[in-house]
């Protein structure tokens, strides 16, 4: 069969045995029915006003309160009108309006955590013109910065002894407003709920105890879940954030289908709303698909999706996605299983956002460097050069120990598949000081593969599309995840 997928700007054409399965999210296995249009304002009201485990923020809040609002960055929920956050944020101004709330006692701070900071043009697309005009010139609309120590607050060590900041500005304010969107994740399972707090308003410090190889590289990382070590901190983090504080944070996420579109709205206390939101988009993303285990996955890299433009080409990105596959979907994966993925690879790092990543390949392809996570005891290094940090700070590139979690996330793919191919690379040497292979075409890789690893009638994947669109975790189709096992053939696997 012909297929089609992602390559730089464009697409690379495919020819692979009939009986190769074809995946596309939300297409191959429908989504569950998302609120239709009419209904998402009322069913977003009726959410917040009637919050999980704790008080409706008309008792939280009153004339004189200060309120932080805390949304997530672009990186996903999308944009639209009916976006969960434009929704959600503009219902909950009208609550805290209603009970004396004063304007001038709002901030809205974006959560970007280690990624860059979000651009004007950015926030007002994320949030719309008219929350965007009401707040942006009175400069009520901020980026966090993890590096403004005048408005960070050290909160000590949670009992794991894990370091935790905090923007001051949460701290400081009577009512913290958490706007997530819960949505399959590879780092703990799902985005939202704690997860949103421990990485978007603190400092690398504290990311730096689970964005790295003794978290990531345990065997409770992968294949994705919900109770992976790195889940357990996020939630240890943000409810010592809370203790610390003196207040819960008031939640107010969104699980999202393949579109972005809201199926269902939790609100309240994390602690108690999260366990919830996950049960509902458990039906969406993981999936009971695989008849058999595939020896076999085939992807392609765009060249700007996700983390932003130059994803599909930077080496450490391009390694950091390819993994990212790997945790959703391990679970239908062959202990010999290849993965095959088209990418122009053609030397473009995006120095711009990722100034730091070409100096963390050239130190990689040097000094005795075997595996990536070789690389890690140079986390502090990056993390603290003032000339990645000024960028961070002030010309919207991503802090410098983003790309330490990016290599502890790009090693999966060595731990996990017998094989990575990249073709069509322009560049092919940056590929392979990655340890990847390269070939020119998929049909070469495959029989590459074939003749070296898989055998003659391996089972293919085809993923379609896997990085524009909000992808799923797959199962084997006789699998169902509880949230804390996977059920299969009567027995329980933790």
């Amino acid at each position: 069969m012909k297929l089609s997928f992602e390559y730089g700007h464009g697409l690379m054409d495919a020819e692979l045995p009939d009986d190769t399965d074809v995946f596309i999210p939300g297409e191959t296995v429908p989504d569950p029915p998302h609120i239709p249009t009419d209904e998402i304002e009322a069913r977003t009201l009726e959410s917040i006003r009637n919050p999980i485990g704790m008080e409706p923020l008309t008792n939280l809040a009153k004339k004189g309160s200060k309120v932080s609002i805390i949304f997530p960055d672009r990186v996903k929920g999308g944009e639209h009108e009916t976006a969960h956050r434009k929704v959600s944020i503009k219902l909950i101004l009208k609550e805290l309006y209603d009970v004396g709330v004063e304007k001038k006692d709002i901030i809205f701070i974006c959560s970007n955590g280690l990624h860059r900071k979000n651009t004007d043009k950015e926030i007002r697309n994320i949030l719309g013109k008219e929350i965007f005009h009401d707040f942006w010139f009175t400069n009520q609309i901020i980026n966090h910065d993890s590096e403004d120590y005048d408005h960070l607050v050290d909160l000590g060590m949670t009992e794991s002894g894990d370091p935790v900041y905090i923007n001051k500005y949460v701290y400081d304010s009577d009512v913290a407003i958490l706007i997530g969107h819960t949505l399959g994740n590879p780092y703990g399972g799902y985005s939202g709920g704690y997860k949103h707090s421990a990485t978007g308003i603190n400092h690398w410090k504290s990311i730096a105890t689970h964005h790295v190889p003794k978290v990531m590289h345990r065997k409770d990382f992968v294949p994705v879940t919900t109770h992976s070590l790195m889940r357990t901190k996020f939630d240890e983090i943000s409810m010592h954030m809370e203790e610390k504080m003196g207040k819960k944070f008031f939640c107010c996420d969104a699980v999202l289908d393949t579109k972005a579109r809201q199926i269902e709205i939790f609100s309240g206390y994390a602690k108690e709303m999260q366990q919830l939101s996950w049960k509902a988009a458990n039906k969406r993303t993981f999936v009971p698909y695989a008849k058999e285990k595939y020896d076999v996955l085939v992807f392609g890299l765009p060249k700007s999706f996700h983390y932003g433009d130059g994803m599909g080409t930077n080496p450490i990105m391009m390694m950091q996605a390819i993994s990212a596959q790997i945790v959703r979907h391990r679970r239908v994966m062959s202990d010999n299983c290849v993965i095959i993925c088209s990418s122009i690879c053609n030397g473009d790092f995006h120095d711009e956002i990722w100034p730091y990543t070409r100096e963390m390949y050239d130190m990689f392809q040097k000094d005795g460097m075997q595996t990536l996570p070789d690389m890690n005891r140079y986390g502090e290094y990056f993390a603290t050069d003032e000339a990645y940090i000024r960028k961070y700070r002030h010309a919207f590139a991503y802090h410098p120990f983003h790309g330490f979690s990016m290599i502890s996330s790009a090693h999966i793919a060595e731990k996990n598949a017998a094989a990575v191919y990249v073709v069509g690379a322009e560049q092919p040497g940056f590929a392979r000081g990655m340890g990847l292979k390269t070939r020119a075409t998929f049909e070469e890789a495959l029989e590459d593969a074939k003749r070296k690893i898989v055998g003659k009638n391996p089972n293919i994947l085809a993923l379609p599309r896997t990085f524009k669109t909000a992808s799923v975790h797959l199962m084997m189709e006789d699998e169902v995840y509880n949230g804390e096992e996977i059920h299969h053939h009567g027995h329980m696997h933790m």
